[in-house]
C-alpha cells in the first residue's frame, strides 16, 4: 500500500530591511502618538524598504537564506508561489523575478493575489503540488513592500504596515509531517471596506487617480475589524474540531500579525493560553503576506519535531483560513 504524500516544511528564510519608522517616527507625519497606536494595535516599530526596490528584494534573500540551510542547489527547486500584493510589477510576476536573482533556473514560477491570506494560499497550493507526487522540491514565499501603497499623510493606515518577506521550503514526507488540513474562505462583498481603488484594468492609473490618492490602501477600520475577529477565530476552531483536536493538542497559534486585539480573540476561541502564539507585530507591524513566514523564521530555533502548529489569516476583500502542519524538524 503507498503511504500518503505530505508536504513537510525543510528549511525556513526570512529578510526585513534595516530602516526602521517608530511610533515616534509617525507623531511627526500624522496625528497620533505611541500609546494610542500600541494600545490599539501593539505596533511600536515597523521596516521601510528604502530606494528603487521592490518586493522581489525582499523575498530573494529568504530564498538565497533556504538553499543555503537547506544545502540544495537552486537548479532543484521545481517550483516558487509567492504571495503578495505589491508585486514589483504588473507583470512579470514577483516569482519570475525571483527565480531569475536566486538562480532557480529550472522552476516555474507564479504569483497568488489574495492580500494578507496570500501566504496561507500559496502554501496549500505548493502543498498540493508536492502531494501530487510530480514536485519534489517547492518554496513558497510571502512578502510585501507595504510602504509603497500606503498613504502616510492617513493616520488610520499609516500606522499598521511595514515592510518585509519570508519563505519556507516543501518536500515530500511520509512520515506524517507537514500540512494536514487548511480552509480557506472568501467574500468578495469585503471589498467595499479594504480594498485598492485604482491600478486595475477597472480603474487604470491616470492623472485623476493618482491626484484623488486612489493607488493606496483604503480601509474601513471597524467592519474589517469585526470581520477578521469572527472569520480567524471561527475557521482556526472549526479546523481544530474537524480534526478532533483541542488547544492543548497545539504548540503553537502563528496568526497574522494586523492586530494584537484581533490575535487574542483568536487564540481565546481556541483555547490557547497566549503563551503559545506567535507575535512579532511589535517590531515589524503589518507586512500582509510576509507575516505568517516571518514569525516562523523568528520563531524557528523554538520550534520541535512533531509540534501542532495552526496558521491563519485575514485580508482585504475578505479573505480568510486556517492551516494544520506538524512541524518536520
Amino acid at each position: 500500500m503507498m503511504q500518503k504524500i505530505t508536504a513537510a516544511i525543510t528549511a525556513v528564510g526570512g529578510f526585513v530591511p534595516e530602516d526602521k519608522l517608530t511610533n515616534a517616527d509617525l507623531e511627526k507625519i500624522v496625528d497620533t502618538n505611541d500609546e494610542w497606536i500600541r494600545s490599539r494595535t501593539g505596533i511600536e516599530e515597523r521596516r521601510i524598504l528604502k530606494g528603487e526596490k521592490g518586493t522581489s528584494d525582499l523575498i530573494t534573500p529568504a530564498v538565497l537564506e533556504i538553499l543555503k540551510k537547506r544545502g540544495v542547489a537552486p537548479e532543484e527547486i521545481d517550483a516558487l508561489v509567492v504571495g503578495t500584493v505589491t508585486p514589483d510589477m504588473m507583470f512579470p510576476s514577483t516569482a519570475n523575478l525571483v527565480c531569475h536573482k536566486a538562480g532557480l533556473k529550472n522552476a516555474f514560477g507564479f504569483d497568488m493575489l489574495a492580500a494578507c491570506s496570500g501566504f496561507l494560499y500559496a502554501l496549500t497550493v505548493g502543498a498540493s503540488l508536492i502531494e501530487s507526487g510530480r514536485y519534489k522540491k517547492v518554496i513558497v514565499a510571502g512578502g510585501d513592500k507595504m510602504s509603497a501603497i500606503v498613504d502616510y499623510s492617513d493616520r488610520t493606515t499609516c500606522i499598521i504596515f511595514g515592510d518585509g518577506g519570508a519563505a519556507v521550503l516543501l518536500e515530500a514526507n511520509t512520515e506524517g509531517y507537514g500540512v494536514l488540513d487548511s480552509i480557506l474562505k472568501s467574500d468578495g462583498s469585503g471589498c467595499q471596506h479594504l480594498h485598492m481603488k485604482a491600478g486595475g484594468s477597472l480603474r487604470p492609473a491616470s492623472a485623476e487617480t493618482v491626484a484623488n490618492k486612489e493607488h493606496f490602501i483604503y480601509q474601513e477600520g471597524q467592519p474589517v475589524f469585526k470581520a477578521a475577529v469572527k472569520g480567524m477565530a471561527d475557521v482556526s476552531a472549526e479546523l481544530l474540531e474537524r480534526n478532533k483536536l483541542t488547544g492543548d493538542d497545539i504548540a503553537w497559534l502563528v496568526p497574522h500579525q494586523a492586530n494584537k486585539r484581533i490575535i487574542d480573540a483568536t487564540a481565546d476561541r481556541m483555547g490557547l493560553t497566549h503563551d503559545k502564539v506567535m507575535l512579532n507585530i511589535m517590531r515589524y507591524g503589518n507586512t500582509t503576506a510576509g507575516t505568517l513566514p516571518l514569525c516562523l523564521w523568528d520563531w524557528e530555533t523554538k520550534l520541535k519535531k512533531g509540534d501542532n502548529i495552526v496558521l491563519a489569516a485575514f485580508g482585504g476583500g475578505f479573505t480568510w483560513g486556517a492551516t494544520l502542519l506538524k512541524w518536520g524538524y
